[in-house]
């Protein structure tokens, strides 16, 4: 009798924010993607002399863990970044809120955040790496409420093995250049 039932809740991003920690070339595209549903974009970034792309405000980090309805990490693994999302950021998120984590797997407490989704303190999680990859069939994140793993493979489509092949040829001759390309700072 309902044609569009759904099992879970869903929301409109037009009007949510996005946040995004880091704001390299991917960040800005999904910036821009953010942009196209008509969300606001709030980043973070190391380095704030770079500035942001057009409609994208940078902001602290507590700011940006506060205020994002939708919250994306696109930052290297540093000793500064392990652990950015901990049990203290987590309790700065809104209790709706989704985190996305498409960097690096130690850039999340996975214990804090198995406990954060356990208890309803954010809305949800989607996954494509873990601290442990592969992990392991017990992986504690497997069974978390409201938490999508995808196999982090995104790079296995042959174009973009081919583009990184080309990059790292690039690299690799502006090195021997005495150039610097792609470098993460």
């Amino acid at each position: 009798p309902d044609w569009c039932y759904t099992v879970q809740p869903v929301f409109e991003l037009r009007g949510k924010v996005l946040g995004l920690f880091g704001l390299g070339e991917i960040a800005r595209e999904v910036a821009r993607i953010g942009q196209a549903f008509g969300m606001e974009v709030l980043a973070h970034r190391k380095n704030t002399d770079k500035g942001a792309p057009d409609g994208v405000r940078l902001v602290a980090v507590e700011t940006l863990f506060r205020r994002s309805d939708v919250l994306s990490l696109h930052a290297p693994l540093t000793p500064e970044t392990r652990h950015l999302v901990r049990a203290q950021t987590l309790a700065w998120m809104k209790p709706s809120a989704l985190l996305i984590n498409t960097a690096r797997g130690d850039l999340v407490d996975e214990t804090a955040l198995l406990q954060a989704l356990q208890e309803g303190r954010i809305a949800g999680a989607g996954l494509d790496v873990l601290s442990q990859e592969p992990p392991p069939p017990d992986h504690p994140l497997f069974r978390a409420p409201n938490c999508l793993i995808t196999p982090h493979m995104a790079w296995a489509t042959r174009e973009a093995r081919q583009r990184l092949l080309d990059i790292t040829f690039r690299n690799i001759e502006a090195f021997l250049k005495g150039e610097s390309l792609h470098r993460v700072a």
